[in-house]
């Protein structure tokens, strides 16, 4: 299996905490990434969550309901995680937090494995969530602040 690596930055206007809080509770990563629309089972430990969601592949009419589970381990100015998919796709993911003026910078950056034949369409999948992810975090921030949302 090959690995790849890629990471994105994004700066949002929020305390660290705040969103370390945000993204350590997994009901919030529904919507945070488009293809997860469901969290369920979720287990809190000292020093990690666990949980289970649904990842939903759209292709025109037909959808595809890839059941992952996911370990988010919570250390103090950083998050990753580790997903287990079927089709021996792996990803270890982490988010590094850095406090910046008027906000927080947050690293984002995967690890993917795959068989041969499905690494190329679960990087590009895993591209277009981390930007999304980027977004959306973004989005739900300046939500929050704005008096007209």
């Amino acid at each position: 299996m090959r690995t790849v690596e890629f990471s994105t930055t994004t700066t949002l206007s929020a305390a660290t905490e705040e969103v370390f809080e945000h993204l350590a509770d997994p009901h919030n990563h529904v919507g945070l990434s488009p293809l997860v629309v469901e969290v369920r089972d979720v287990r809190r430990g000292p020093a990690a969550v666990c949980f289970t969601a649904v990842e939903r592949f759209t292709l025109g009419p037909l959808h595809h309901d890839n059941v992952i589970e996911v370990t988010l381990h919570l250390e103090e100015s950083a998050m990753t995680g580790d997903v287990v998919s079927p089709g021996g796709v792996r990803v270890a993911y982490g988010y590094r937090f850095a406090s910046v003026p008027g906000g927080t910078q947050v690293t984002d950056h995967y690890r993917l494995s795959a068989p041969f034949g499905l690494l190329r369409f679960a990087v590009g999948q895993a591209k277009k969530v981390q930007a999304a992810r980027g977004q959306e975090l973004a989005r739900r921030f300046k939500a929050k602040r704005s008096p007209h949302a």
